[in-house]
């Protein structure tokens, strides 16, 4: 059987295979209307052959009649990131019920990266864009350029809906104080906590959550005990961070029970900064992490953390782009609507009650 240059097998190929007019075989195979007009002996033949000769349909050829790419953009900070993966399958599994296709980009974490591929998702047609971006970005050409193109957006891990953009994430704050009230309620009282940095949107809100958790139950802080991660370089900035944290404090000889870090990734690089210097966890320092992204389970010993929804969350982002665009399609406007993921406290193995409180041991970190 020939086949055009393309390689591809087209409706002529299933048409001549199969001895029927190509118009006829178009509508059996989009199941149109006038296939109802078809024998079903018919529509079975045709349908047979198509299989067999491993047709699929011009999806492309399609959207450009109906002038609808099918296609959501879904632009990512940083694939590489724990955080994102569950998010985007969580998108995914929204968006193909509904017959999208998610059109997925990687910015890693680089300004210059994410306008690009935002032009690419707005040349192609995309129909609307979910955006998961915790990072502190300006947002002011992306909403100019969304608009002028009515295109709808949806964005997760930062609030923009004064923006009039819905926006998908936690309470950050109240994040901050669970973890702080787990490390309180086990006993500790010197905790070092490891802030995140100052462009994700998320850094703020946790120190503060943190601090009225602290100031609360009447504890002070040692601002000697508070480390801020730098800017972000890339996936691994986290980890990297939290092991150079815990080297300069451990060589610093201040004395803490326990270390509060801004995401499970910078709590990983402290748990190692541990090990590496003889301690234990938690025998000998608690460590609670935030995200409860998947290498927190894993680790060894697996971490304690406020677990975030994050499949969820993508699932919610999901349903909101897909009912903003039928609404841009009938010419109607949604409000901005915020969406917060419900927090869980996820207690394991890295956290305990500090080692002056455990019977027959010795505090190696405060001298006791």
């Amino acid at each position: 059987m020939g086949q055009r240059k393309s390689g591809r097998v087209t409706l002529q190929d299933v048409a001549r295979t199969c001895g029927y007019a190509v118009s006829t075989v178009s509508i059996v195979l989009s199941d149109a209307p006038l296939s109802r007009n078809v024998a079903e002996k018919t529509r079975q033949r045709i349908r047979t052959v198509a299989r067999r000769l491993g047709y699929y349909p011009d999806v492309h050829a399609r959207t450009l009649r109906q002038r609808r790419s099918q296609t959501i953009g879904v632009l990512a900070y940083d694939l590489m990131d724990p955080f994102c993966a569950p998010v985007v399958r969580g998108i995914e599994a929204g968006l193909s019920p509904a017959g999208y296709l998610p059109l997925l980009m990687d910015a890693q974490t680089e300004r210059k990266l994410f306008d690009s591929y935002l032009e690419r998702i707005l040349e192609r047609r995309a129909e609307g864009v979910v955006v998961i971006a915790s990072w502190v970005f300006e947002e002011t050409n992306l909403l100019a350029d969304m608009e002028k193109n009515h295109v709808p957006i949806v964005i997760v891990g930062r609030d923009l809906s004064k923006r009039r953009i819905a926006s998908v994430l936690v309470d950050n704050r109240t994040g901050g104080a669970l973890a702080m009230k787990h490390l309180l309620a086990l006993g500790h009282r010197r905790i070092a906590i490891i802030r995140g940095p100052q462009e994700m949107f998320d850094s703020a809100p946790r120190w503060a959550g943190a601090c009225g958790a602290a100031a609360e139950a009447g504890v002070e802080l040692d601002p000697k005990l508070v480390f801020e991660l730098p800017a972000i370089t890339d996936s691994a900035f986290g980890f990297e961070g939290g092991l150079r944290f815990m080297q300069q404090l451990l060589a610093s000889g201040r004395k803490f029970t326990a270390v509060l870090a801004f995401d499970d990734m910078t709590a990983l690089g402290v748990v190692r900064g541990l090990t590496e210097a003889g301690l234990r966890v938690p025998e000998d320092c608690s460590v609670v992490g935030f995200d409860d992204v998947l290498p927190a389970a894993l680790t060894t010993p697996a971490l304690s953390t406020i677990r975030q929804p994050l499949r969820e969350m993508g699932l919610q982002a999901a349903r909101w782009i897909l009912e903003e665009v039928s609404a841009s399609e009938s010419g109607r406007k949604r409000e901005a609507r915020t969406y917060m993921g419900q927090l869980e406290l996820v207690a394991r193995s890295s956290s305990g009650p500090p080692p002056a409180a455990v019977a027959g041991t010795k505090d190696r970190l405060s001298g006791r």
